[in-house]
């Protein structure tokens, strides 16, 4: 049965947060907030923590940088993943991926469904990997980061998390 097994050691990753928003300030992020609230109560390190405006290349060089940063083993965004034009974190999540995780996306929608209905069609939610980094895109309300922190990062990103996890493939996710 699916769990946490108690007998092995939670392995704390170090992830950075980035809002994607052309109007939040650190000052009324909420979503940010509630997204390093949860991963820091988990056991988690916030490695660092970012606002970037609504713009595919601004989105991407973040990313980057955090990629190639030794310190940042996940990222997580929070924004950008709408239909309208301004929504471009998923196009950014592409330009910086090996591997899309495409089974994040759907059962982001399927949890979401539950409490927003039909309306979670409009949520592009990814998940990729990138460089050894694993990448999750998540809509901007505090709601979606709920959905997504409690409904599937909290436990694919605890190590005691049976029968499988993310992080037990940190390990491996830059073989050839």
């Amino acid at each position: 049965m699916p769990g946490i097994d108690e007998q092995r050691a939670f392995v704390p990753v170090s992830i950075a947060v980035l809002t994607v928003s052309d109007t939040r300030t650190p000052a009324d992020d909420r979503s940010g907030d509630t997204l390093a609230a949860r991963l820091t109560g988990a056991g988690h390190v916030l490695a660092d923590r970012a606002i970037v405006r609504d713009d595919v290349d601004a989105i991407a060089a973040r990313l980057d940088a955090w990629i190639d940063d030794p310190a940042v083993d996940c990222v997580i965004s929070t924004g950008g993943t709408g239909v309208t034009g301004r929504d471009v974190t998923p196009e950014a999540f592409a330009r910086v991926r090996d591997k899309e995780i495409e089974g994040f996306g759907e059962l982001f929608r399927w949890l979401s469904y539950q409490s927003i209905g039909t309306s979670t069609i409009q949520s592009r939610a990814t998940a990729a990997v990138a460089r050894g980094t694993y990448l999750f895109a998540l809509p901007g309300s505090t709601g979606a980061v709920k959905d997504g922190w409690d409904g599937i990062l909290a436990t694919q990103l605890d190590s005691r998390h049976r029968p499988c996890n993310f992080v037990e493939l940190m390990p491996r996710l830059r073989e050839a």
